[in-house]
This record gives structure tokens, C-alpha cells and sequence, in this order.
């Protein structure tokens, strides 16, 4: 067999192959892009016998994504995508002075796939449908956290100049909030806006009961507040109104890619199976099949998957000493979407409110009881998942069912 080492960079790779008993036989520095692979390929084949398995080669790599990583799964290499930390960690078996260099880190990495790649995880062969949910759902994700960013620096502004907005508007994200906002940023224009005005507005973004919502927001904006200077007046309002015109290009995108989310979603064969999950609408079923990819050989049970989502707690133990605490160390993408997922079932399903009550019974806090509630759910989904059936309330929560101290 061969180990290769990748350290890659944004624009080269430094990699080190050696072979079963760790000598090195080449190391180079290799371009991004098709040129850097036709030479890695060159190097393995000085090595492998023309007629050897490509799986004999084993690539350790600190990423699991890209063009280059696709490019090595494809050409048949066994790749293994090593944590950063893991790595590190690693290195210093070779330097306590804290040297480093991108050819001492792809020996390590070389080393490291060479001796230990029985406890690291092969890269998952994910289907390229799948790739293409991760892509657009991790976008939409990503610009929905932005967009709450962008709220909190709005409401910031808003506090220290003009905070009878905060209390005429309860969403300031939303469509008719940003209008008004864009339209008024500061207590004096605010003052001057009509009846009329703001019911149009409203009557635009659809909302009820116009008259009266129309009334209650004229009379909080021009509520008394304390002064500001004229200078700082007119700087916060120019603030406000980029923020408003920010936050209202953000949410035309993030509905954009919401509408690819659910398209690229729908074609997947697993779209029924996590539909059907309790408290997993489109977007989050998006999300979870988007971390936990759609290889059926990548999990070999529920505790394996429940461990990559990070639901299932950790042990320290040491000597009388027995510790159980959460699992931070996580993909925390995922962590969000199942959280969510926990907390919608609450009502979508009464095996799932019943389990909650009775961890928060024991004393348990909201927080953990949710992510216990978490932890089995994955366990559902990986049984619907590994039988291809869909969710059923009786099958997943019993009547008979327990809480045991593990859970």
C-alpha cells in the first residue's frame, strides 16, 4: 500500500507518499487545478504496479470538499479527511519546539493515515444530488445567520437614536417594517408620516387589521424620547437606511435560494423518509440530509450517527470519578437543524412531547432535555433511513418505552 500526505493550500498541494514500513519515496510541491493531479497521479504510479487496486492508495487530506477532493474519490484513493485539531495534535509527536512546515505537516498527515487510519473516517461517496442540497442549503443557512447579524446591528443603531421604533415594530426584518424604515430612519421623519402612508404600506405586506395596527404605529413612533444631536441624527438615519436596504436584499435572496433548496430537496429519493420525520419541514429536512450526506454505508449504526450529530453526550472518567456532558465538538450546522427539529416536535408529535416531559421531570433543563430528545430522534431517522420506511408514531415511540440512564 501507498500513503500520500496533501497539505494543501489555496493555490498548491506539498505531498509526501511513503510506503508500509513509512519511508518516504517522493515528496513535492504540486499545483491547484488538473495540472497538480495529473502530477500526484504521476507520483503514485512510479510506486504502483500497473495492474494494483487504487484503493491500495490512501490520501490523508485536511478537507473533505472541493474539486481536488472530488478529483482523488474519483480516480479510486481511499480518502481520509483529518480534522485540523487531530492533526495538530499529531504533529507535536515530531517537535516539542512548535516548528512547523507545510512538508513536515504532509509527513505527518502521510504517517498518520499509515498507522492510524482504522480510527479515522473515510470521505462518505455522497451522491452528486446530495452535494448539490449541501451547496444551497448551507447558502440559505449561512445568508439566514447574516440577516440576523444585520438585525441586531439594526437594532443597535435604532436603540442609541430612535428607540420608539422598537416599540412600533416587532420584526424588524420584516417587509413592511424595512419600507417604513427606509422611508423614515429618524424620530423627525417618523413624526411626519400619515395614517395613510403606513396603511399603505401595511396593506402592501399583507397584513390584518390595518386601521388599528395602522393607528398604534403612528402613535409609538412619535412617542416622546430623549434628544439627540442633529449632526448624530442625520448620521444614524443614513445607518438605518442602508441597514433597512441590506436587510431587505437579504431576505430577496434568502427566498431565492429557498425555492432551490426545496427543488434540489424534492428530487432526492430520501426527501420522503425525512419529510415524514416529526418537526422537519423542507428546509430543515434540506439541512439534515445536506450534513449527513446520503452514503449508506457511511454510518454503520444509529450510535455512529448520532455521534457525528453530536447528540449523544461524552464520558470522562477517571479513577471513582464519572462525568456525562454534552458533545460540543460538533458539526454545529447540523446541531442547529436538529435542535430546531427537537423543539418543533414538541407538537408535531406526542411520543416526542411525552419523552420531554419526562426527562424535564427528572430536573433535566430545556436546553438538555431537548438535546437528549435530539439524540433519539436521530436513532428514528436512522432506522427509517437504513429500511427505507417512513416515520410511524407507534413503531418509534412505544408505549413501553423508558428513559435509561444513557439517554
Amino acid at each position: 500500500m501507498l500513503f500520500v500526505g496533501d497539505d494543501w493550500a489555496e493555490d498548491h498541494h506539498d505531498v509526501e507518499v511513503q510506503d508500509d514500513a513509512g519511508r518516504r519515496l517522493t515528496k513535492a510541491r504540486v499545483p491547484e487545478g488538473a495540472a497538480g493531479i495529473a502530477r500526484l497521479h504521476a507520483m503514485v504510479g512510479q510506486h504502483l504496479p500497473e495492474d494494483a487496486d487504487p484503493g491500495q492508495v490512501v490520501v490523508g487530506i485536511e478537507t473533505d470538499r472541493g474539486p481536488w477532493v472530488s478529483a482523488l474519490v474519483a480516480a479510486g484513493y481511499r480518502v481520509i479527511a483529518v480534522n485540523p485539531l487531530q492533526a495538530a495534535r499529531y504533529r507535536e509527536r515530531y517537535s516539542t519546539s512548535g516548528a512547523k512546515s507545510d512538508a513536515g505537516d504532509a509527513h505527518a498527515l502521510a504517517d498518520m493515515v499509515r498507522t492510524d487510519r482504522h480510527q479515522l473516517r473515510q470521505v462518505a461517496g455522497d451522491s452528486d444530488l446530495a452535494d448539490a442540497v449541501k451547496l444551497v442549503a448551507r447558502a440559505h443557512q449561512s445568508l439566514v445567520w447574516d440577516r440576523t447579524r444585520q438585525v441586531q446591528r439594526l437594532r443597535s443603531a435604532l436603540l442609541e437614536s430612535f428607540p420608539a421604533a422598537l416599540v412600533a415594530f416587532d420584526d424588524l426584518d420584516a417587509p413592511d417594517t424595512l419600507e417604513l424604515l427606509a422611508k423614515a430612519p429618524s424620530a423627525a421623519e417618523a413624526a411626519r408620516l400619515t395614517v395613510a402612508q403606513i396603511s399603505a404600506v401595511l396593506k402592501r405586506a399583507r397584513r390584518r387589521k390595518i386601521p388599528e395596527r395602522a393607528a398604534a404605529i403612528r402613535a409609538a413612533l412619535r412617542a416622546e424620547q430623549l434628544p439627540v444631536g442633529p449632526a448624530s441624527t442625520l448620521a444614524y438615519a443614513v445607518v438605518v437606511r442602508a441597514q433597512a436596504g441590506l436587510l431587505t436584499a437579504l431576505n430577496a435572496e434568502v427566498a431565492r435560494l429557498e425555492e432551490q433548496v426545496e427543488a434540489h430537496f424534492g428530487e432526492h429519493p430520501d426527501a420522503e423518509v425525512l419529510l415524514s420525520q416529526p418537526g422537519l419541514g423542507t428546509v430543515l429536512a434540506a439541512r439534515v440530509l445536506a450534513e449527513f450526506g446520503d452514503d449508506p454505508k457511511r454510518y454503520t449504526d444509529a450510535k455512529a450517527r448520532r455521534d457525528y450529530a453530536g447528540t449523544s453526550p461524552i464520558t470522562r472518567a477517571s479513577g471513582r470519578k464519572t462525568v456525562v456532558m454534552a458533545r460540543y465538538a460538533r458539526n454545529n450546522r447540523l446541531a442547529d437543524a436538529l435542535h430546531q427539529q427537537a423543539f418543533c416536535a414538541l407538537n408535531a408529535s406526542p411520543g416526542a412531547r411525552a419523552y420531554y416531559d419526562a426527562i424535564r421531570g427528572r430536573g433535566k433543563s430545556h436546553h438538555a432535555a431537548l438535546r437528549q430528545l435530539g439524540n433519539r430522534l436521530v436513532g428514528i431517522l436512522h432506522g427509517c433511513l437504513k429500511t427505507r420506511t417512513p416515520y410511524d408514531e407507534a413503531t418509534a415511540w412505544p408505549r413501553n418505552v423508558t428513559l435509561t440512564p444513557a439517554a
